[in-house]
């Protein structure tokens, strides 16, 4: 089964059906932090199934390192004005540095883990580097068409002022290959967010979050589109606002316009409801604190072109709009981010 998959998504490969071959390696294949284009990530999985099929190699991965330059403004919105933010601009250089292990054992199952970190260095003095440190290990099996996981994730982050995030959970999904254009998931996750010190410490809080997915094939495999939408609760916190109910939309485009050229367009959506009034400056009432519950909707898109360069190297430029509204003044914000990086995997 394993064998077949794999032959199968190298036969698609070698068609120029980019999405229907990432179809068939991810009935085998538990990857993380792959690139975000189709192509790209289809040439990996290509490069790990020759490996399996030619060599007999059980053990195998991918590993990558970028690094890039770019801009980051904070765009003015009440929320940000209020905080002496609004309209600034920045510099930022990236690095970003990880990969990913998969060990294919007996009767289908296998093993995964993956680390990636990422920094950011910003040239304002007055503005707060980023660290980020995720990791993932997991177990799964592939079932004829299908492949469900268990395992647990997570992430270190710096939050500036000498103080860290750390996220940890435990998750599972299934996803299943309907028909050659066709895949559909499910999953689960709990996890903890928490700031173990400082002034951020009252925000830590845990949440139970499941999702369905649908993945679409277009344009004779040169082509993707895919759906998520995930529903959950934040609990067991001491935010002022209290616990939160959130539900969102995910929505991505893959592309294919040459041999070397390929890009991709992605949405983001949550609403966060959260149950406990308390006086707020509210953006519709200038400098008038009224008695609300807090209520905020989180827009992300971004954009990518993927030039290959060849032997792994790849050229990336992105832009990336966060817009954060809500009925709280404090909570409002806005930045866009366009950077251009470059890329290898090996």
């Amino acid at each position: 089964s394993v064998a077949a998959h794999l032959a199968l998504g190298r036969a698609y490969f070698e068609l120029g059906m980019f999405a229907e071959a990432k179809l068939a390696f991810e009935t085998v294949f538990r990857f993380d932090n792959l690139p975000p284009d189709l192509e790209s990530q289809v040439r990996i999985y290509v490069r790990v199934a020759e490996s399996y099929l030619e060599t007999g190699a059980r053990l195998l991965g991918f590993g990558y390192a970028a690094t890039g330059v770019g801009q980051y403004r904070v765009n003015a919105t009440r929320g940000t004005n209020a905080l002496g933010g609004g309209d600034r601009r920045d510099t930022l250089y990236n690095a970003r540095v990880g990969g990913d292990l998969n060990d294919e054992l007996a009767d289908n199952y296998a093993l995964d883990g993956s680390l990636d970190y990422r920094f950011r260095y910003y040239d304002n003095p007055d503005s707060r580097n980023d660290s980020d440190l995720r990791w993932r290990a997991a177990g799964s099996r592939a079932l004829d068409e299908g492949n469900l996981a268990l395992g647990v994730r997570g992430r270190v982050s710096y939050r500036g002022e000498s103080a860290y995030r750390n996220d940890y959970g435990v998750f599972t999904d299934y996803r299943y290959r309907l028909d050659p254009d066709n895949q559909v998931s499910v999953g689960a996750e709990l996890r903890r967010r928490r700031y173990p010190e400082g002034r951020l410490r009252e925000r830590t809080f845990s949440t139970a979050v499941a999702n369905v997915g649908w993945v679409h094939s277009l344009a004779a495999g040169q082509a993707s589109v895919s759906l998520n939408a995930h529903a959950g609760y934040n609990f067991a916190t001491g935010r002022p606002d209290g616990e939160s109910t959130v539900y969102g939309l995910t929505g991505t485009f893959d592309f294919t316009l040459t041999d070397h050229v390929s890009g991709f367009i992605f949405g983001w959506w949550e609403h966060d409801s959260f149950d406990a009034e308390r006086f707020h400056f509210h953006p519709d009432a200038i400098d008038q604190a009224v008695s609300l519950q807090r209520q905020d909707n989180l827009y992300e898109v971004g954009a990518g072109l993927v030039w290959d360069l060849g032997r792994g190297w790849s050229l990336r430029p992105e832009v990336l709009y966060i817009r954060d509204q809500s009925n709280a003044t404090a909570f409002n914000y806005s930045s866009t981010e366009a950077w251009i990086n470059v890329r290898v995997d090996f």
